[in-house]
């Protein structure tokens, strides 16, 4: 019992590791014992992350941003499912490359082995949630095709202009949105704007105006 809180607690690196793949667990043990645990829709709508469905995109011009998340199929499951597994792949690979490495005698270097893990990790995710997402495509989830988005108003996190694509960020009663939005007639609009959808334009990409309200009018 002793070398396993050992493994799981030195060096630093699976410390880290383990108390975040903890309060994972935690959250999971939370959920399923005041009820929402069994409840798919529920389960959705707790910190879930949309970014549009980017796998659906045209050739349109992505943001670093948007390939990123498509990569680990964000919007396409609960963002808390995809967080827990990450946490438990690095988790995991963390313990065995300080087993077989011996990161026990780097002391708090070892925490530069979780750069590598996170890389990884992130490549094994995109294999790990591929059978996922089609499991939650089976029970019913579309991501953010329940949420009308028209008329709401939410902040950039990229410039845009012309035909180039951003990212909107939109909170809805405490969960957080990322879509995939273009400006209205092109015109140009600076990262951290506050703006309005107005209409989506075709697969779940939407184009937004400057929110023109009494704080920011000129």
């Amino acid at each position: 019992m002793t070398e396993l809180l050992n493994l799981l607690f030195h060096p630093l690196s699976n410390g880290i590791m383990t108390v975040l793949t903890g309060i994972s667990l935690l959250y999971w043990v939370f959920m399923f014992f005041s009820g929402d645990g069994m409840d798919t829709d529920a389960e959705f709508h707790m910190g879930d992350v949309a970014d549009g469905e980017v796998a659906a995109e045209t050739d349109a011009e992505m943001s670093f941003g948007s390939k990123v998340m498509e990569f680990i199929n964000i919007g396409k499951m609960p963002l808390m499912v995809i967080v827990t597994l990450f946490k438990f792949i690095g988790w995991i690979l963390t313990l065995l490359s300080s087993i077989f490495l011996g990161l026990a005698s780097w002391g708090m270097k070892s925490v530069l082995i979780l750069i590598p893990v996170f890389i990884i990790t992130y490549i094994i995710m995109h294999f790990v949630t591929k059978p996922l997402v089609k499991m939650y495509k089976n029970l019913g989830y579309n991501g953010d095709e329940s949420i009308d988005f028209l008329g709401r108003t939410g902040t950039l996190k990229s410039t845009i202009e012309n035909n180039k694509m951003g990212i909107l960020e939109v909170v809805i009663q405490n969960d957080v949105f990322r879509l995939n939005v273009k400006s209205y007639q092109g015109i140009r609009i600076e990262y951290g704007a506050e703006v309005m959808i107005i209409k989506s334009v075709e697969n779940n990409i939407y184009e937004v105006k400057p929110n023109i309200t009494l704080h920011n009018i000129n």
